[in-house]
């Protein structure tokens, strides 16, 4: 084996040991209680429900159901290492570029989770390495790219079954993730350069070959209207994307008061997983300087040279000019959202491992060989690696359990199903997930599908942790007797818990180091 695959397999192997942590995403056991069934909370819900999960929901219950949650766990283990096996081909041979890169992955390895997004980046990664390929040379210009896959066939019938190989993975995908219309728009980027790239090579663009391709990249966004939520799922992307930002009025609380939805910068300001959000930022600063760089020259060569030689090819560049240009949309995403750095993660080490190794290849003949070189430059990158993965077998043996239970009230909920009570219960956001896989017969207040809520029902969630009085009344106005809080996580809850314990007619029922259960004793 190579020494090319050999780092290869080693960073895929050091991303799937670091993604070996509990359940900490308390969205997962939603989903698996909607795999078993389409779950909603007793309080009303945004018409119209669309499920865009479902296919994921069916993969990881089905996972679950064989292993539990250790299963679970190496199985989002193994799917974390198998996405930047996509992104970073080709790797690197040099040691300290790849110690570096290992500290990074330490660094966020908490955000290697098993949610929805995690197959929405294997789609995207099998994109990032087919379309290229399929989509390159539309008026027939042989440039480097068809090049590089020259162990690929690429005969028509080839070229049309992985065409509908693609066609078939859209559809699936508008089902595993809202983020499905990366594909498209992928695709789309990627034939806007081919054609600009095959302009600038002279070559005259055949337009049955360029229809076919726009009649392909078409297919793609219509692949939502093959399911049965049709329009709905077609237009759910957009209504996702103004969640996050905030676009419109009724948004704006969810992108303001969802932690995963605040941005690094904010996160920084206030003093939260300092190194982790200083890092985010530095990173996604370089990504979009790199971006705009390549892109910037890209246009500059475009304009000053209209015809391309053999011997002077768009794509010597240190990063092709469509990974430029999602290295910079994934940076501005993940500067709006902490949430979206999983998506600009993996891009930007694609990005960075093809112009390490470029420009690696190409000073490679005025270095002196690997034995000739200091020792200190193989010892140290070597003595941190194993210092990271020590670190990381550390905490590994702290874990008790593949359920993060200081999130979810494990204990509690055991206690609930078998002291059931009568009228409606009232929970933390982040238990509701839990509490409805694991007692489905007691319907839940919220969860954190926040998609599924207005933004006036939210507000008015969040203002019972500030105005716990506004909470009781309107627990008797809406029957609710029964309320279920963190005590050490997600402290916002203070205030109402004061209050409970001080009413005359609630009384704690059950309490743990983590949960408390409190009840209504009078009507």
């Amino acid at each position: 084996m190579s020494v090319l695959k050999t780092v290869a397999l080693v960073i895929s192997a050091v991303v799937a040991l670091f993604a070996v942590f509990p359940l900490t995403d308390t969205d997962i056991w939603w989903h698996l209680a909607c795999a078993r069934e389409w779950v909603t909370t007793w309080t009303p819900v945004r018409e119209p429900v669309v499920n865009v999960h479902e296919y994921f929901q069916q993969v990881v219950a089905f996972v679950y159901n064989l292993g539990g949650a250790r299963l679970l766990v190496a199985f989002k283990a193994i799917l974390w290492g198998i996405v930047f096996a996509l992104f970073i081909w080709p790797p690197l041979r040099a040691m300290l570029p790849l110690a570096f890169f290992i500290t990074i992955l330490f660094i966020f390895r908490y955000q290697f989770e098993i949610r929805p997004v995690l197959f929405s980046l294997i789609f995207l990664g099998i994109y990032w390495n087919i379309l290229p390929w399929l989509l390159a040379g539309v008026g027939g210009a042989r440039n480097s790219r068809l090049k590089c896959h020259s162990s690929l066939r690429t005969g028509i019938a080839f070229r049309v079954f992985a065409a509908f190989a693609i066609l078939v993975l859209q559809f699936l995908w508008c089902k595993f993730q809202g983020l499905y219309i990366l594909g498209p728009v992928f695709a789309l980027t990627v034939l806007a350069f081919e054609c600009l790239n095959t302009r600038n090579y002279g070559v005259q663009i055949s337009r049955k070959s360029l229809l076919w391709q726009f009649a392909f990249v078409a297919l793609l966004f219509a692949m939502p209207f093959f399911h049965r939520e049709g329009l709905n799922l077609f237009l759910y992307p957009f209504g996702l994307l103004d969640r996050l930002l905030g676009l419109s009025p009724s948004a704006a609380v969810f992108a303001s008061e969802i932690a995963e939805n605040r941005s690094p910068i904010t996160l920084l300001m206030a003093g939260e997983n300092v190194l982790q959000s200083a890092l985010m930022i530095v990173l996604c600063f370089v990504g979009i300087i790199w971006a705009v760089y390549c892109l910037c020259l890209f246009f500059s060569i475009s304009s000053s040279r209209p015809v391309i030689l053999a011997n002077a090819k768009l794509y010597d560049f240190p990063v092709d000019c469509t990974r430029a240009l999602w290295l910079l949309v994934t940076a501005c995403l993940a500067f709006v959202a902490e949430r979206n750095f999983v998506l600009f993660l993996p891009v930007f080490f694609a990005v960075a491992f093809k112009c390490l190794y470029s420009l690696l290849r190409s000073a490679w003949p005025r270095m002196t060989a690997y034995s000739q070189l200091p020792t200190v430059c193989f010892l140290l990158p070597t003595l941190l690696i194993a210092f990271l993965l020590g670190l990381w077998l550390r905490s590994v043996s702290n874990y008790d359990s593949m359920i993060a239970y200081q999130r979810v009230p494990v204990a509690a909920a055991e206690w609930m199903k078998s002291h059931p009570h009568s009228g409606r219960l009232f929970n933390d956001d982040r238990a509701g997930g839990y509490l409805a896989f694991v007692n489905p017969s007691d319907s839940t207040y919220i969860d954190g599908r926040f998609i599924l809520k207005t933004a006036k029902f939210f507000e008015n969630y969040l203002r019972y942790a500030e105005s716990p009085q506004v909470f009781l009344h309107d627990a008797g106005a809406q029957n609710i007797d029964r309320v279920v809080l963190p005590l050490r996580y997600y402290a916002r809850w203070g205030k109402l818990l004061a209050a409970l314990d001080s009413a005359e007619n609630w009384h704690v029922a059950y309490r743990d180091s983590l949960f408390v259960v409190i009840d209504r004793t009078q009507y």
